[in-house]
């Protein structure tokens, strides 16, 4: 035993006897900072998205591509699981549609 000035973990200085502790509870399971929600359900703005890819490949590609990329990526923010395809499909469409009328407008110049 030692003295009671530098008594051992667990010794009760005052009486000199050792007491008995429980161990600490161990920590809580690690859970993300920011869990992303999960919708169960329509992912209404990730569909309006894909609606707006399809028809930037064909008119107005840089104000509906644009809607689009916007509306994705508010899908996912909302947590569609579509979201950010339909951001990645409209900027995509959005280039191929700029692309496309370049390619229509020089061989109409021609």
């Amino acid at each position: 035993m030692s003295s009671p000035q530098n008594p051992q973990y667990g010794d009760d200085p005052a009486s000199g006897q050792q007491w008995s502790q429980q161990p600490p509870p161990p920590p809580p399971p690690y859970q993300p900072p920011y869990p992303q929600p999960q919708r169960q359900g329509a992912q209404v703005l990730s569909i309006i998205g894909f609606v707006c890819a399809a028809v930037a490949l064909l008119f107005i590609p840089i104000l509906f591509g644009i809607a689009g990329i916007v509306l994705g990526i508010v899908g996912h923010v909302r947590g569609e699981s579509l979201g950010k395809w339909a951001a990645v499909a409209s900027g995509v469409t959005m280039v191929l549609g700029m692309v496309i009328g370049y390619l229509v407008l020089r061989s109409m110049a021609a």
